[in-house]
């Protein structure tokens, strides 16, 4: 019995500098990153905003996010669990397809950007694509009487592309371009 409880100690103690020695190296890591690991919270017309965290954009005037399965709660954050074989995730998505196409007419039979019909596994996703923005710029322009020049070139300038030009795609914070574009001129 002596044996099992020393070696359940050594294990425990094991286990807790490994796991110790992972939380340091991510907490490290975090650090690097441009934000510092915090949230990057953004002021706008008086009001706090989280840019970490997908936010709900109504107006025809705005672009448009992910859709969010937890209707953009960041206290219940999760995906809805259903694949791409389930008939009822099939049919939500068809339906968020033809309603971005009737939304857009002007965009025709193009192919429409699959993070503006498919939700996130978090809910949250802050980002969509350059090519999920630049599918929206159309609409946008024709809503705000703007060039779609100026649109596009508002996409283009709010892009973050991937990381040391290698790891990931191309992506636009969908709360950084609004207030972008409601500070244009």
């Amino acid at each position: 019995m002596k044996n099992h409880i020393v070696t359940a100690f050594r294990l425990t103690f094991v286990m807790l500098a490994v796991v110790g020695i992972y939380l340091l190296i991510v907490y490290g890591g975090s650090k690097v990153l441009p934000t510092k690991g915090d949230a990057e919270i953004i002021t706008h017309n008086g009001q706090k905003f989280y840019a970490n965290i997908g936010q709900e954009f109504k107006s025809e005037k705005y672009f448009h996010g992910r859709p969010s399965s937890v209707n953009y709660n960041a206290a219940g954050s999760g995906g809805s669990n259903k694949g791409p074989s389930n008939e009822e995730y099939l049919e939500t998505v068809q339906k968020r397809i033809d309603t971005l196409k009737m939304n857009h007419q002007a965009m025709g039979n193009a192919k429409v950007p699959v993070e503006l019909v498919t939700a996130s596994g978090s809910g949250l996703d802050p980002d969509i694509s350059e090519e999920g923005a630049l599918y929206q710029v159309k609409k946008i322009a024709e809503v705000r009487n703007l060039s779609e020049e100026k649109v596009r070139n508002l996409v283009k300038n709010q892009a973050e592309k991937p990381f040391l030009g290698l790891f990931g795609t191309s992506k636009v914070n969908v709360l950084k371009l609004n207030i972008a574009l409601d500070q244009l001129k």
